[in-house]
């Protein structure tokens, strides 16, 4: 759920479940959630986005309507901590990826984020509290790394973007 960050909750998970139970928890209410998001959002279209997200932050993403390599673009972005999975998940129906192909991507591509929050909880709750310090920290870094990549790419395309429009020329030209 859009208003709801995931990692907390990760965390929260493997406190209470475990890493491994706490992984697999997660990963299903993840799979759910973006299941759900998928159907409301084809079902109704860019209204559902805009009760979440201001219209700049779904412009950002505009660029994926229109390659063909939107299912590359979309697992990076969701392989990647830091980038926004809710914008994500709420995006992608807009394009015409089937909603098999978005439950595999959305589903393969957080296992890496899910298990360094879940297992970061998991060592708070047996009181390991240098591991966990270590883990969340170290989860914390590449998902700031993982933001930079974002706005780095959404930048990328808007300069492309504004290229096409003005023939080729730069605003450097």
């Amino acid at each position: 759920v859009a208003l709801i960050p995931g990692e907390p909750l990760e965390i929260a998970g493997g406190y209470a479940f475990g890493a491994w139970e706490g992984t697999l928890l997660c990963l299903l209410g993840a799979t759910l959630g973006s299941t759900l998001v998928f159907l409301l959002v084809r079902r109704w279209g860019i209204r559902v986005l805009e009760l979440y997200f201001p219209r700049e932050k779904i412009e950002s993403l505009k660029f994926m309507q229109n390659t063909p390599k939107v299912r590359v673009i979309a697992f990076l972005l969701m392989f990647i901590p830091g980038t926004p999975k809710d914008l994500l998940s709420y995006f992608v129906p807009l394009t015409d990826m089937p909603l098999r192909t978005w439950l595999f991507i959305t589903t393969v591509a957080r296992i890496p984020s899910i298990v360094t929050s879940t297992v970061g909880g998991n060592a708070l709750g047996v009181q390991n509290y240098v591991f966990a310090i270590i883990a969340l920290s170290a989860t914390a870094a590449v998902s700031c790394l993982g933001l930079l990549i974002y706005r780095y790419i959404c930048k990328k395309h808007d300069r492309e973007e504004a290229e096409r429009r003005n023939g080729g020329e730069t605003a450097d030209s």
